[in-house]
């Protein structure tokens, strides 16, 4: 049987004109679990791709490598003859992004940040963009991947990295779901917060009273509410509909909270059913119950 070869450890360059996104487009790449590192002399790339890597290359994360025309002695035709010769290692799966943009929308963002151009000195910034321009016009030319910024923003940037680099279906994301009592305060982390109040409250049943909502007659209780299937079911769609967004839009973590006067009755088994919903479409949510162990008092509930 033959050997299955070794997995090629995947090198992204990441280049192009200052101002254009670099930074944005390493974070992102840093989310989804790129190693990644910006300024970097080109010229000692080899050694760094070569570095010991106790986990072994199947478990190396791809690394992505920012640089720009700031490096130190920076020369365009000596970083593609350099990459050339590394792109041609049976090891390596190596690509080089470029990120342009136009000098209209470059100088509005030095404008607005009121930084100089690195290359202008006591020019106008248009001066030191066009400089910039022809100096990294052979790499531009040459890169595997150019992305243009001019009509981005921040966030289209981000979306336009993950669309590309991330890997399919990995980095789930991680839900968290609670269950709380409006009286004790609102989770201060809730990205979605569903006040269950309308729903008849257990609280004012004396038998009720003592249980909570992980108890089989305070579920019957709740389920018999006649508003609470249809609002549940309303509920759970719109979680369904937006947890796969919020994944595309790189949210790592969704929050999701529901409340009921004390935290004891309807929040508690409505947090429960949706933690078997969600287990049931894929999701791996974790479930904690804020003011399960708070004592049931009358005026915390409110008036019958």
């Amino acid at each position: 049987m033959a050997d299955t070869p070794a997995p090629r450890h995947r090198v992204l360059l990441v280049t192009g004109l200052l101002g254009a996104g670099k930074t944005t487009a390493l974070r992102v790449l840093e989310d989804l679990g790129w190693e990644t590192i910006d300024n970097f002399p080109i010229r000692f790339l080899g050694r760094l791709i070569d570095s010991p890597d106790t986990a072994g290359a199947e478990l190396r994360a791809p690394l992505a490598i920012g640089f720009d025309s700031r490096t130190r002695g920076f020369d365009p035709a000596k970083v593609i003859d350099r990459v050339k010769r590394l792109a041609e290692r049976a090891d390596l799966e190596l690509t080089t992004l470029f990120l342009d943009c136009s000098g209209q929308e470059l100088e509005r963002r030095y404008n607005e940040t009121r930084r100089r151009h690195p290359l202008a000195q006591d020019l106008p910034a248009s001066s030191g963009i066009m400089a910039e321009r022809e100096l990294m016009e052979p790499l531009r030319s040459w890169a595997d991947m150019v992305i243009s910024t001019s009509n981005f923003s921040s966030n289209d940037l981000q979306q336009a990295i993950r669309e590309r680099f991330s890997d399919e279906g990995s980095k789930p994301i991680t839900v968290s779901i609670t269950s709380f009592g409006f009286s004790r305060g609102t989770p201060p982390l809730a990205d979605l917060v569903f006040d269950m109040r309308f729903l008849d409250n257990p609280h004012w049943d004396k038998q009720l009273r003592p249980m909570t909502g992980q108890d089989a007659p305070v579920a019957d209780h709740v389920r018999k509410d006649p508003a609470f299937e249809e609002a549940f079911a309303r509920i759970r769609d719109l979680i369904l509909m937006l947890l796969p967004r919020y994944r595309t839009q790189g949210k790592a973590y969704v929050n999701i909270a529901f409340g009921c006067t004390g935290g004891r009755h309807r929040s508690v088994f409505v947090a429960e059913e949706m933690t078997r919903v969600l287990t049931s479409a894929g999701y791996a949510p974790s479930l904690t119950h804020r003011n399960l162990g708070t004592r049931a008092a009358d005026g915390v509930e409110g008036k019958h």
